[in-house]
């Protein structure tokens, strides 16, 4: 019997945050490659599989323990961190496995950008504020399309959730700065998120790259950057809005809200 090669998201590191799925998948395994420079070896705790750490292997020596376990009718786990779709490198790896012929499935995981917007207690969209939310990273030895660029990207005033960029926050707040996003934009930084050694460093982009150097945070951390962060009041959800209908309920009457919209529409 043959089984597909499996590329499962671990979560962003509490052991805990791994799906019920990925808990079985790792148990029945009997080959895992994991990034092991990422993810949380608590993860492999009690696992009876054949384990390989890819932080120092290729890619051709990592598609060759998988395709050799898949044809010889193991079941292999590819362990990225977080959730494999974002910053994953699994495309290259999909495509070689269908040169190959070898089947394959994609199980989702928690993103570090998530367990980031817990620690920080953030609602990353926000009523009447922000809608979106831009996942992106700075250009550093992996290249970023200028169109792409923080800078492009800050006109917009979204929620930012900002990968792999810890190490030069200096120059990820002076691009946001540069295209239009004001010096007291909150920002926060979360080394770690739901480890047990998790750090949050708070500030605006003002002074957030000065407390960041001084925190000694460099690397396994999200930027988090936006109106989300703020203290400040906020417009309520209609969804639970007295007011409010839709298909689950009727409004009993208009709400302060609806009717100050009456009143200036």
């Amino acid at each position: 019997m043959t089984h597909p090669v499996v590329f499962l998201g671990a979560g962003p590191g509490d052991p805990e945050l791994l799906t019920l799925k990925g808990r079985r998948l790792l148990d029945e395994a009997d080959v895992i490659v994991y990034a092991g420079s990422l993810v949380n070896p608590a993860l492999l705790t009690g696992v009876q599989a054949e384990i390989h750490d890819s932080a120092g292997m290729t890619l051709d020596e990592v598609l060759a323990v998988l395709v050799a376990a898949q044809r010889a009718g193991k079941k292999a786990v590819r362990l990225h961190t977080g959730d494999p779709s974002l910053y994953g490198a699994i495309r290259e790896q999909m495509q070689r496995l269908d040169r190959e012929g070898i089947g394959y499935e994609v199980v989702p995981g928690v993103s570090s950008a998530f367990a980031a917007a817990a620690a920080l207690k953030a609602e990353l969209t926000v009523p009447e504020g922000t809608q979106t939310v831009i996942f992106t990273r700075i250009s550093g030895r992996t290249p970023v399309p200028e169109r792409e660029s923080l800078r492009r990207l800050a006109a917009i005033r979204a929620s930012m959730c900002i990968f792999l960029s810890a190490g030069m926050m200096e120059q990820v707040a002076a691009e946001l700065m540069a295209g239009g996003c004001p010096p007291e934009t909150p920002a926060a930084v979360v080394e770690k998120a739901s480890w047990p050694e998790q750090r949050i460093v708070r500030g605006t982009l003002a002074d957030i790259a000065e407390k960041v150097q001084a925190a000694g945070i460099r690397k396994t951390a999200m930027i988090v950057v936006g109106q989300a962060l703020s203290d400040e009041p906020a417009a309520v959800s209609r969804l639970y809005d007295a007011g409010f209908s839709h298909g689950r309920r009727e409004a009993d009457a208009l709400s302060p809200h609806q009717q100050s919209f009456q009143e200036t529409s």
